[in-house]
């Protein structure tokens, strides 16, 4: 009997030890605390484009309801995002948080002083959109669903009115190139186009594009969809090339090249000025 009771004991010893050794392999987790969760998750919806700037957040009760948090939490993950500058507060009783593209802006700001300081060329700017843009669409191929095209083609179609009544759209323009940067659903390439837009849109402000250029940009961006929607990648490519190309033949044409020449001059007259003086002193 005692025997039986010592390989019983034993048993009853492992089978802890072996519990034991079982429960170390499960530690308490570290995770982030409920409200960081949140403003992620409010800046996942910015970045893919499913919160627009202008658009407005719901109430804070609505938002504690829907996350299943505290009012508080709500308070404090709004509050990260407005010093991150994702959102602003709106005073009033039509106000709250409101969804703005301040980032965007920061950055394309800052793109543009680096443009404006290296005296960054038109050439340039088209060699980085063919880089650029190509790699967006292939990633956009991959994952493009109907929601995406459905915004695509809807911003094709407002150019078109437009251009029928003898409006410009050079919103509509390069708001194709950024919707096909959202329909990526990454962030990066969403900046990048951004960025990028903010240059091209930057020589229209001075250059001579006319509604001529802007038919051929709303045929060309109606080729690339028709293109995307076939899932036929390799003539995708090939239009958005053409695209791209032909844009960068506008900023040739005689008169822009005058006009850029000129601007470059102006630009140029302050820092010989500084260098004469220098070198006489």
């Amino acid at each position: 009997m005692t025997k039986l009771n010592g390989k019983g004991n034993t048993r009853r010893e492992n089978a802890k030890t072996g519990k034991a050794q079982v429960a170390t392999l499960f530690r308490p987790l570290k995770t982030r605390r409920a409200f960081e969760e949140i403003s992620a998750e409010i800046k996942r919806m910015i970045f893919s484009g499913i919160l627009k700037p202008g658009d407005r957040l719901p109430a804070e009760t609505e938002l504690g309801t829907r996350f299943g948090v505290s009012r508080q939490t709500i308070r404090e993950a709004i509050r990260r995002l407005e010093l991150a500058g994702f959102i602003v507060i709106q005073k009033g009783a039509s106000g709250g948080p409101l969804v703005v593209n301040t980032i965007l802006n920061s950055i394309s700001d800052s793109f543009l002083d680096a443009f404006q300081m290296k005296k960054m060329t038109t050439d340039e700017l088209t060699k980085a959109r063919l880089e650029v843009e190509k790699m967006v669409l292939k990633n956009a191929l991959a994952i493009i669903d109907r929601d995406d095209i459905v915004q695509i083609r809807e911003g094709i179609a407002e150019a078109k009115r437009k251009l029928e009544q003898g409006i410009t759209p050079f919103g509509d323009d390069l708001g194709f190139h950024k919707q096909l940067a959202r329909a990526t659903h990454n962030c990066i390439f969403v900046i990048m186009v951004e960025s990028l837009m903010a240059a091209v849109a930057h020589f229209m402000s001075f250059l001579s594009i006319g509604v001529e250029a802007s038919r051929r940009a709303n045929k060309g961006h109606e080729r690339i969809l028709e293109a995307i929607e076939k899932g036929d990648e390799a003539a995708a490519l090939e239009e958005l090339e053409r695209h791209i190309i032909d844009a960068d033949r506008a900023y040739h044409t005689p008169k822009n090249t005058f006009k850029r020449e000129t601007e470059a001059t102006a630009r140029s007259i302050k820092p010989a000025k500084s260098r004469t003086r220098s070198a006489k002193g």
